[in-house]
């Protein structure tokens, strides 16, 4: 079995919904990562890629017809590259590299393109199955055969304040995760953390041409007191403690992930930044659906006989906080060790992207602190989990 590497990774800033990238088409916004792998790893075109594997998680309107093929062809990679587009709801670009990682590993495949993208203001939320103004609660989503097994089908939402209230956790400690998420994003951007990563994007806004070079959800300036002011979303507030600013931006954006097996590196004179060790993902409770990164992060560990000690630099996906906090009491990680350049709630969650982007980020973290292991992982609607073990090289 020979190794699988993380070449280089980007994404696109991620455009606060109905922001900068309103008049983007979702194609136009997927071929993004791709042009800028292409100039920075002189890939030719595409020439040396053998696939492009893209999560999207609304694969409808704009974003059908298999965005994974489009992208490749409005990047100007030619007619006879192929594309995938797959998806497992929030985990898709994170699934699109570890398919990736195992076609390489597996022998399949020597190079690839893996990544993601989801234009949440052209193509919102839901809208596989929401036409008529209805959303993930709704029963008629499911067969009602569902019902035979499960008792219930409830919202990702309702699922985080569940969550919260099994591990006591109150609406303080889950607001400190948020402007910590937003106060990180804050100091990496200052300190340059996102250069690397974050490529500009032109585009056309109203008519006019311009340059999109940061995200534009996070409000660095959070604090408990302006948090505190917000509504509930999904229950009263003497029961509840999940609301907008707690939870993942609604956002638009697009990652790309080049992944290489060691020949391949050598040939093309690639100096990789991290080996991808092992992947792995889970089911649980569809109930309170969000749970999954507990037991993906568990045996992902075992299963490479390491500690959480071991492990230099996580990222959890920040879909709602008690996510996080129950996520943080279960494995005993450090805070100090996770999401370290801010999360989901300050940069914003586009769905098909997110695990792309959060998987990239890890090896510049890594090398911002010469450690040697990290950990991405998600939750992922109806009950799923998902997790990557890396080791910068």
């Amino acid at each position: 079995m020979q190794d699988a590497y993380i070449v280089d990774a980007v994404r696109t800033p991620f455009g606060k919904h109905g922001g900068s990238f309103r008049d983007t088409h979702p194609q136009d916004l997927a071929a993004e990562p791709l042009r800028a792998l292409n100039e920075r790893n002189s890939l030719n075109g595409g020439n040396p890629v053998e696939d492009v594997i893209y999560g999207c998680v609304s694969p409808v309107g704009e974003q059908g017809v298999n965005i994974g093929r489009l992208a490749p062809l409005i990047a100007g990679w030619g007619e006879e590259m192929p594309g995938v587009q797959l998806n497992r709801m929030c985990g898709s670009g994170q699934q699109a590299v570890n398919f990736a990682s195992g076609n390489v590993r597996g022998g399949l495949s020597d190079v690839l393109v893996a990544g993601g993208v989801e234009h949440m203001t052209r193509v919102p939320l839901a809208s596989d199955v929401d036409t008529d103004g209805q959303h993930y609660a709704d029963e008629s989503i499911v067969t009602e055969t569902y019902f035979e097994h499960f008792d219930e089908l409830t919202t990702q939402g309702e699922g985080a304040e569940r969550i919260a209230q099994q591990h006591g956790h109150d609406r303080e400690d889950v607001d400190q995760l948020a402007v910590d998420s937003q106060r990180r994003w804050g100091e990496a951007v200052d300190s340059g953390a996102y250069d690397e990563q974050v490529v500009p994007v032109e585009t056309t806004l109203d008519g006019e041409s311009v340059v999109v070079d940061e995200d534009e959800h996070p409000r660095p300036e959070t604090t408990l007191s302006t948090l505190g002011d917000l509504p509930l979303v999904f229950r009263e507030e003497q029961a509840g403690v999940v609301h907008a600013g707690n939870a993942s931006g609604i956002v638009d954006g697009a990652a790309g992930v080049l992944v290489a097996a060691g020949t391949a590196c050598e040939e093309h004179g690639w100096k990789p930044m991290a080996r991808i060790v092992d992947t792995h993902v889970v089911g649980v409770d569809p109930a309170t659906m969000l749970t999954g990164p507990i037991p993906a992060t568990e045996r992902i560990l075992e299963e490479n006989d390491l500690s959480v000690d071991d492990i230099d630099r996580f990222e959890v996906n920040e879909a709602f906080a008690p996510v996080v906090t129950a996520w943080l009491d279960e494995t005993g990680a450090d805070w100090d060790r996770t999401n370290v350049w801010g999360g989901a709630i300050a940069h914003g969650h586009p769905l098909g992207a997110t695990g792309a982007a959060l998987l990239g980020k890890l090896p510049y973290q890594l090398q911002a602190c010469n450690g040697r292991y990290g950990i991405a992982t998600m939750c992922i609607g109806f009950g799923q989990g998902i997790a990557t073990l890396i080791e910068r090289v």
